[in-house]
């Protein structure tokens, strides 16, 4: 994976990529973690202004993700059964 680096710079560089789906979909159960994150960290009235104040922000709000959303959102065998099912089309995930 090379996240959104340009395939031409990755060739000029000569760095070989794996050929990939387009619209693979993206089952790493962190990525549901990031997501409220930052939604939590968005929600916020006042938007932190100094990195301190943002790396405090962020502790907060990732302590207060509830243990059952990471549970529900953590579960491999349920992403797995919706790509097969979706036939690697888009999923809920």
């Amino acid at each position: 994976m090379h996240d959104n680096a340009r395939r031409q710079h990755l060739a000029e560089v000569e760095i070989p990529v794996m050929a990939w789906l387009v619209r693979s979909a993206d089952l790493n159960p962190i990525e549901h973690l990031w997501d409220e994150l930052k939604k939590k960290v968005s929600a916020r009235n006042a938007p932190p202004t100094s990195l301190r104040e943002l790396q405090t922000t962020i502790k907060e709000e990732w302590d207060s993700i509830l243990q059952e959303f990471i549970k529900k959102n953590s579960t491999m065998k349920h992403r797995m059964k919706a790509v097969i099912q979706a036939r690697g089309v888009n999923t809920s995930y």
